[in-house]
This record gives structure tokens, sequence and C-alpha cells, in this order.
């Protein structure tokens, strides 16, 4: 593997985030900080707490979460689109660099300043809230894989898209909508019968629950079911990306 080549891919994209940290980082923050006082004060005002937990405190794994996902995608879709909008796609093709490590490069990139983003917004969650981590490794671990598997989501998201509007078609109509309504800031045991089995075929609910869990010890769904879930939808992205490599699909046009 020619880890010189990954290291510069993956250091220019770095960089980029931190010529946009207003953008990267500062935007989603304030974001955050507006979602506590709009969902923390005034729905927090007459939800005091959902399973024993305060509902501050509930909602800080969902918003970590619903920033993690977003933030993921855009950081890949826009990483592997703007070479192909400008052209530069050709030269990184003809290159001597593997498909994986191009992969590797991207997704790293995109994954890291998910990551980042991640525990920054946790850390701003902590000026709000009082919280505890009861598992930290699996917080930790379910961070990192989420991160990953929806980061390659947007570099499939970023080769399939032929324009800027495409490109945030799936994370503003589907994504978003999706963390919202899959118990992000609330629990899916307070919902009516019939709807508590369709919030079920959610794919972010596993995500969310999982996470929360490693907060808290309480989800929705087992703990087994929501890494399982996670792990079946990043080999679903990884299958789909080889695919795209191997048949050169929208990679040139």
């Amino acid at each position: 593997m020619n880890l010189r080549a990954v290291w510069a891919i993956y250091k220019m994209e770095m960089a980029r985030a931190f010529r946009t940290v207003l953008q990267s980082i500062v935007s989603p923050v304030i974001s955050t900080s507006l979602y506590f006082v709009v969902f923390g004060s005034a729905i927090g005002s007459r939800i005091t707490e959902i399973d024993g937990i305060s509902y501050g405190a509930f909602i800080v794994p969902g918003l970590i979460m619903l920033s993690l996902l977003t933030q993921s995608i855009s950081n890949a879709s826009f990483a592997i689109y703007f070479p192909k909008f400008v052209g530069s796609i050709y030269e990184l093709l003809s290159a001597p660099v593997s498909y994986l490590e191009i992969i590797i490069a991207y997704v790293g990139g995109a994954a890291t300043k998910s990551i980042i983003l991640g525990l920054i917004i946790l850390a701003t969650a902590a000026l709000f809230v009082p919280l505890t981590i009861e598992h930290p490794f699996w917080m930790l671990a379910f961070l990192v894989l989420t991160a990953v598997t929806f980061s390659l989501f947007g570099f499939i998201i970023g080769i399939w898209a032929r324009s800027f509007e495409q490109l945030q078609l799936v994370p503003l109509l589907i994504i978003t909508p999706l963390t919202f309504l899959g118990g992000s800031f609330y629990s899916i045991d307070m919902l009516p019968g019939i709807w508590r089995t369709v919030t079920l075929f959610n794919p972010v609910l596993y995500l969310v629950s999982g996470f929360r869990w490693s907060f808290y010890g309480k989800s929705d769904v087992s703990i087994g079911i929501s890494l399982g879930m996670t792990v079946v939808f990043l080999f679903i992205c990884i299958a789909i990306v080889a695919w795209i490599f191997r048949t050169g699909y929208r990679l040139r046009t």
C-alpha cells in the first residue's frame, strides 16, 4: 500500500476542514446549542424524565448522532464529487494509487472530521446537562463505526450525484427526517403500538438506540441488534463501493 499517497489525500481533506472551520465545526455546534434551548427548555419542562434519565441528557446521544450522520455524508460526498466537478478526478484515477487507497484516504478524512465534531458536540452538551458514560469503549466504538459507515455512504452519494442539488438530496430529505423519527428526542415506548412497529423499520433507530445505551445502559432495542444492523449497513456500503470501482459507474462522468 502506498501510505505516502494515502497520507497526502488525507492531509488535503483535513486541511480543507480547517480552512472552512466556521462551516465545518462552529455551525454544527451552534445548531446543537439551539436544539438544547428549544428541546431541552421547551419540551424538557413538560417531559422531565425518560427511563429515569433527565430529558436534556436523554437527547444528547440523538443530537450527536444527528450531526454525525449528516456531517459524515456531507464531508465524504463533497470530497469525491468536487474532483469530478472540476475534472481532477482523471488525474486521481490515472495516478499510481489503488482504489483501496483512494477510499481509505477520502473516507478516513471524512470520518475523522465527523468524529472530532461529535466529540466537540459532546463537550458542548456537557455544558448544558450533566452527562454519564457507562460504557466509554462502546461509545467510541459506535462513534467510529457510524462515522466510517456513513462516510462510505456519502462517498457513494458523491459518485452518484450529477449536481450539487443531488448532493444535498439524501442528507436533507432522507437522513435528517429518519434521524428525527428514529427516537433521537423520545423513546419509542412512548408511541402507540402501530407507530412503534413502524419505527422499528427505521434503520437510524438502531444507531441512536445503541449509542444511547453506551451512555446510560438503556435502549429501545437490543444492543446486539443495534450493533448488528450497523455492521450490516457497513458491509452493504463496502460492497456497493467495490462494485462502483469494478464497473467504473459514474467515475468519469
